[in-house]
């Protein structure tokens, strides 16, 4: 819509339900938009905004020195502060000294600019992000346009929650056009892209078109029981608005009831696909370990939290480790080899012809699994340079 090249991140934290406040339950959102192509999300934002001190603590090590960090002063409180394991206030001393800091009462604003409307105390502090988007939109140069239709079409049957979040950004457009706290104002040109139509695509989407594709090549309807949690949960919206493509969607109540369904699927004869995300996968072991006693096809899509800016996920626990080697909740040897035109497992001390060992050290989470030799393709990557 404006021209620039874009690639965004969704951060979400490892810890199911983790305290808010604390360091684990962090979560973020980052935006890279450029004037120029653009390949990731990038690793050293130029502005940082920061909803409360374990927001701060976990992302200011990838801040830039001389970099605009916006601070939520409402709630660095001493008793959020003691759960991240600041002594001091980091806004009231020099720690913040190398950064362009602005530390300005968001929640206490946003709160103020919607005390005329039929809102909550809690709903208005709910609405503090957008405060925030419409500052930066206004830092940024950001048309107005896009993000109050969304909003009017997101919270199309709320009205009341509709005007108080597009207040809250009004509110926090006008406090960057009427402060003085902000000494400079950016503008991003459209970026120089060759001709063509273009489409931002998720890896969850990608993921989604794909089972498609393999559906329909294949001749199998497609059936996905899943159980919505993130971020596999993508991947169950985008299949349930593809019903003319003949895919069938079901949202169960658990894991466990996800899994079955699509196992049930699958010996029905359709292209069974169940989803989930991190430890979610443990508690589908029984039906997974079920079908491969039947030998009946099943997709399993783990869609793993990423580690901060690193793109990988955080280090498994040994059960998780072991599911994923050899469909199994117990340290066990796995073995696959072809034979004869189709794929067997075998668990025997016979070994088959061809069979060599594997000189590759062990797993240390999981002592008795075989991993191959050699690097793993794409465990070396060079990255292009590229402003954020």
């Amino acid at each position: 819509m404006f021209g620039n090249d874009l690639s965004t991140l969704p951060n979400f934290p490892a810890e199911i339900r983790a305290p808010a406040g604390t360091l684990p339950g962090v979560s973020s959102f980052q935006v890279h938009f450029a004037d120029h192509d653009i390949l990731t999300p990038g690793d050293a934002p130029n502005v940082l905004v920061a909803m409360n001190p374990a927001a701060l603590k976990v992302n200011l090590r990838d801040l830039p020195l001389g970099a605009d960090l916006i601070v939520n002063a409402d709630e660095f409180t001493k008793r959020n502060l003691s759960k991240v394991g600041y002594d001091a206030n980091p806004l009231e001393d020099s720690t913040l000294s190398e950064y362009n800091l602005h530390a300005m009462p968001i929640t206490s604003m946003t709160v103020k600019a919607l005390e005329d409307l039929d809102v909550t105390r809690k709903d208005a502090e709910r609405a503090k992000n957008m405060f925030a988007l419409g500052l930066l939109c206004w830092l940024y140069d950001r048309p107005q346009e896009g993000t109050l239709k969304f909003l009017r079409s997101r919270f199309a049957t709320k009205p009341e929650i509709m005007k108080a979040n597009i207040a809250a950004f009004h509110a926090g457009w006008n406090f960057g056009e009427t402060t003085e706290a902000f000494s400079v104002k950016y503008e991003v040109k459209p970026a120089t892209l060759d001709k063509g139509t273009y489409r931002n695509i998720t890896g969850n989407s990608a993921l989604a078109y794909g089972l498609i594709a393999g559906s329909q090549l294949s001749g199998l309807p497609l059936f996905l029981g899943s159980y919505p949690i993130t971020p596999a949960s993508d991947i169950l919206h985008e299949l349930a608005k593809q019903k003319r493509f003949g895919v069938r969607t079901f949202q169960a109540e658990d894991e466990i009831a996800g899994v079955g369904a699509a196992l049930g699927a699958s010996f029905g004869g359709s292209l069974g696909v169940t989803t989930t995300s991190g430890p979610g996968i443990l508690l589908k072991a029984e039906t997974i370990g079920l079908g491969v006693s039947l030998e009946l096809p099943l997709i399993v899509c783990d869609i793993q939290r990423r580690a901060r800016r690193r793109g990988c996920r955080p280090r498994p626990s040994r059960v998780t480790c072991c599911r994923r080697c050899s469909a199994g909740t117990v340290s066990r040897r796995c073995r696959w080899w072809p034979r004869a035109g189709r794929r067997t497992a075998s668990r025997s001390r016979s070994r088959p012809p061809g069979w060599r060992s594997s000189t590759a050290p062990r797993s240390s989470c999981c002592p008795t699994a075989t991993w191959p030799t050699g690097p793993s393709p794409g465990s070396s990557r060079t990255w292009p340079a590229s402003p954020t």
